[in-house]
């Protein structure tokens, strides 16, 4: 079953057109990457699932119902642009947001406490927000995000001003929620961290989306037949036969197969000359680059034949 489904969804501002007919649908209880380049449409799209603006044409649908005003209560949003008030003090402010989410004042302040024990911080209740550093508002952000227990969680650049340590503790906290069936929309720019944590992405640019799909079967659409091979011995001269070397060292080569020829075939050429193969890897390409590609040839004029 899928927790959103969106479907032929326009928006646009004035003269531009933010969101572009998009469709796309992301499997309940998944991480799911927004991914896309600067003024690709992806927070007008998240504004929209959110509900703070609605789309001009085109339905969202949140576990099967039509995108309402209820939904936002089971919806958990934390934008790239933090929204936090600099002068009120940590544990009102916070009290203040679980409210407007639908808890009452004691299920607000018993969720508080348990957080602020989890992350060490019980000292923090009558801070004021502006007296926290950066990273330390950040984890204030992500208790406000999560604090009412959505079953739909978007987070924008959630690392973003956090230092190594507190970037593990808040994706240990994403990791929980994810094994609790929390669903999880990522947006980010940082192609390494959508590999470390998404099962699934979709690609937007100038409004469209152009790729989506597991990020296991993108990569593997996107291979190229490059194999990273470790040895002792000597190889083949005739190897060029069949492949072409990309890069080789003392006893490391970097080769892409010929098209139509299998990794198989190659390592019986090699066995077969007594190369003894320590190490035998198929090179597939990373999601920047397939991210990079993509995005270049989705912006590039379409020609016009007539």
């Amino acid at each position: 079953m899928n927790v959103l489904k969106i479907e032929n969804v326009t928006k646009a501002y004035d003269k531009n057109v933010a969101v572009n007919n998009v469709s796309f649908e992301m499997p309940k209880g998944s991480i799911f990457g927004l991914l896309g380049p600067n003024g690709a449409g992806k927070t007008s799209l998240i504004r929209i699932i959110t509900t703070i603006t609605g789309a001009d044409q085109g339905t969202v649908y949140l576990n099967g119902e039509k995108l309402n005003s209820s939904h936002p209560e089971q919806i958990g949003y934390m934008p790239e642009e933090r929204g936090l008030y600099k002068k009120m003090k940590v544990g009102e402010h916070l009290l203040y947001l679980a409210r407007l989410k639908g808890l009452s004042k004691n299920e607000a302040t018993n969720e508080i406490n348990h957080w602020f024990s989890k992350f060490e911080i019980e000292d923090w209740w009558d801070k004021k927000v502006q007296e926290l550093s950066k990273g330390m508002q950040q984890k204030i952000q992500f208790i406000a995000t999560i604090i009412h227990k959505p079953k739909l969680l978007i987070l924008d650049e959630p690392f973003s001003g956090l230092d190594p340590i507190n970037t593990n503790l808040i994706k240990d906290e994403i990791d929980e929620m994810h094994r609790n069936g929390t669903s999880i929309i990522f947006s980010t720019h940082r192609m390494e961290q959508v590999e470390e944590i998404c099962e699934y992405i979709v690609l937007i640019n100038e409004g469209r989306n152009v790729l989506e799909g597991k990020v296991k079967d993108i990569k593997n659409h996107f291979k190229e037949n490059i194999f990273n091979i470790e040895f002792e011995g000597e190889l083949p001269e005739n190897i060029d036969e069949i492949a072409t070397v990309v890069k080789q060292k003392s006893q490391s080569i970097t080769i892409k197969l010929q098209e139509g020829i299998d990794s198989n075939v190659l390592l019986k050429k090699l066995i077969k000359q007594g190369v003894h193969i320590t190490a035998f890897n198929e090179i597939l390409p990373s999601l920047n680059e397939i991210f990079i590609k993509q995005v270049e040839q989705s912006a590039k004029p379409e020609i016009n034949n007539e």
